[in-house]
């Protein structure tokens, strides 16, 4: 598995379901423009830029432990303060931030549980510590079609339903167990159109994440095969293609 690739790469790839989730993301956590703000696994800053907008470059923090990621977020948004780290072990102080966010990233936290007790250690007491994981396991994240047609061709496919966060509650458990308060659950859907089904494979193989790996691991045969597939499973272009997302919001312990 790999995200040592470019920006552009990635922003193809999930950017287009995860630009709206982070719209939308922002305005449940009700970042308020005086807050000092914390992306945790900003990748290429898809959740900093609209924290930007809301709080200003000075008002926002990101962390990654990628490096093209964090050059990339340095030179789009400069003024924000961009370090490269894992959410295990957040480069501030205790207290830093009035919210942490973290959009799609626990499911490839080393330790979750230490990931999200280190958002609520940089959070101000009763600040927000938030998170978001596509329901991989419900099965309407934007991959579970591909992963469906791959494991139905092989069934060692690997997939992704068995990360942590990825079904209804294991945030919720992750987050008790992490020491947050006021821990509550919700969800998050966006719907994303495509007028062809080229538009929708073509970032397949641009070697992203889990799904990049697996891709460039097949022959070409069982890649074309893995391709009708899932061809056959989207509707007729144009269409849409509905992605949801488990979100926890969770208060800093005092």
């Amino acid at each position: 598995m790999s995200f040592d690739v470019t920006a552009d790469a990635y922003q193809r790839f999930m950017g287009r379901y995860s630009r709206p989730l982070a719209e939308q993301f922002v305005d449940l956590v009700a970042v308020r423009p005086s807050d000092r703000v914390l992306d945790v696994g900003c990748g290429p800053g898809i959740l900093t830029a609209p924290l930007v907008e809301r709080c200003g470059p000075e008002g926002v923090g990101a962390v990654d432990p990628s490096p093209p990621f964090v050059a990339d977020v340095r030179e789009r948004l400069p003024g924000v303060d961009v370090r490269e780290a894992a959410a295990e072990a957040l480069p501030f102080d205790d207290h830093a931030f009035d919210a942490a966010l973290a959009q799609l990233v626990v499911h490839f936290m080393t330790d979750p549980v230490a990931g999200l007790r280190e958002m609520g250690r940089v959070t101000k007491p009763g600040g927000v510590v938030a998170a978001s994981v596509w329901d991989f396991v419900g099965g309407t994240a934007p991959l579970s079609v591909f992963w469906r047609a791959a494991q139905e061709l092989d069934p060692a496919a690997p997939g992704e339903a068995d990360r942590a966060g990825t079904h209804e509650g294991a945030l919720v458990e992750l987050a008790g167990a992490a020491g947050l308060a006021g821990v509550r659950s919700t969800s998050l859907t966006v719907r994303v159109p495509f007028t062809s089904y080229d538009e929708w494979w073509a970032p397949y193989l641009d070697g992203v994440g889990p799904v990049g790996s697996y891709v460039a691991s097949l022959d070409a045969d069982h890649r074309r095969r893995v391709e009708q597939r899932c061809r056959e499973l989207l509707p007729e272009p144009p269409f849409e293609h509905a992605a949801t997302a488990w979100v926890v919001l969770a208060e800093a312990p005092g």
